[in-house]
C-alpha cells in the first residue's frame, strides 16, 4: 500500500491548549491537489501553520511519506515550501536574491550554481528577465508568482498556499491556478492550499476538507463537485453553491 505524502492522525489545533479544529484525520497522496475550506474563523490558516511547524499541535501527529516533521528535516531542509498570504518576499532584494537565499541558509546545491537555479525557478513561474526587480515594483500577480518561485528554491515535494488568490484579480488569480497545475503536472509536486475562492476550489482541487467553525471539527471530504451535489451537510452545500454569485448575494446567503 503506498504511504500518503501526508497523512494527519487525529490532529487538533489551536492555541493556549484551547481547540479551534479536533479529529482532523486525512491522508493526502503524492500529485494531490487539496484544498482546506470552511467558515471565517474557522481555524484554516491555523491547521496549516500547524501541518508546517509554525504553530504547536495540541494533540496528534502531522507525518511526511510516514516521518514525523522533526525526523524528515533533522538533516536538512522540510520536505515542503510555502506560500504566505501576502508573500513575505524582503523588499530590500532582488527576487534572484530572494530565491537564493534558503538556497544559501540551508547549502542547498554548490554555491556556484545558486544564482542558475534561482534563475530556473523564476523562469518556471513566467518571471524570466525580471531577476533584478524589487518587489515593490511588481504586481500583485507577479509577487505571489515571484513567491512561489522561493517556495520551489529547496525542490519540495510539497506546497503549502495560504489563500494564494488573495488581492489578486479575477485574471491573475486565474493565472495563478493554471500555474499551479502546470506545476503538479511538471513536478509532480503535491499542493495543500487555504481558499474561499470557489472559482480556484471548483479548477484545481481534487479534494477539500471543509472545517466547520462552529462545531470545531471536519464535516465534509471530498471532490468539489461530489459535495456540492451530494453532501448531506446544508453548510457545505450552501458554501460551494456560492460558486458565480456576485459579492452582494454571497454576502445575502452567508
Amino acid at each position: 500500500m503506498t504511504t500518503p505524502r501526508i497523512a494527519l492522525h487525529d490532529v487538533s489545533v489551536g492555541y493556549g491548549g484551547r481547540p479551534v479544529q479536533s479529529g482532523i484525520r486525512v491522508e493526502i497522496q503524492a500529485g494531490e491537489i487539496f484544498a482546506v475550506v470552511g467558515d471565517s474563523g474557522s481555524g484554516k490558516s491555523t491547521l496549516l501553520k500547524s501541518m508546517v511547524g509554525l504553530q504547536p499541535l495540541l494533540s496528534g501527529q502531522v507525518l511526511f511519506d510516514g516521518v514525523p516533521l522533526d525526523d524528515a528535516a533533522q538533516d536538512g531542509p522540510p520536505p515542503f515550501g510555502i506560500l504566505f498570504q501576502g508573500g513575505a518576499l524582503w523588499s530590500s532584494m532582488t527576487l534572484l536574491e530572494n530565491v537564493v537565499m534558503p538556497m544559501d541558509l540551508y547549502g542547498h546545491a554548490p554555491a556556484t550554481a545558486r544564482d542558475l537555479l534561482a534563475r530556473f525557478k523564476l523562469a518556471l513561474v513566467g518571471l524570466a528577465g525580471h531577476e533584478d526587480r524589487y518587489p515593490a515594483s511588481l504586481s500583485g500577480g507577479m509577487r505571489k508568482r515571484a513567491a512561489l518561485a522561493r517556495a520551489l528554491a529547496l525542490d519540495p515535494s510539497v506546497l503549502f498556499l495560504d489563500e494564494p488568490s488573495a488581492g489578486l484579480d479575477p485574471l491573475s488569480s486565474r493565472r495563478l491556478d493554471e500555474l499551479v497545475l502546470s506545476l503538479r503536472e511538471g513536478l509532480g509536486i503535491t499542493v495543500v492550499l487555504v481558499t474561499h475562492e470557489l472559482e480556484s476550489l471548483y479548477s484545481i482541487a481534487d479534494r477539500m476538507l471543509f472545517l466547520d467553525g462552529e462545531q470545531h471539527r471536519p464535516v465534509a471530504l471530498g471532490a468539489p463537485a461530489t459535495l456540492a451535489a451530494t453532501s448531506d451537510n446544508a453548510k457545505v452545500r450552501d458554501f460551494l453553491a456560492r460558486r458565480g454569485l456576485s459579492d452582494s448575494e454571497r454576502e445575502a446567503r452567508s
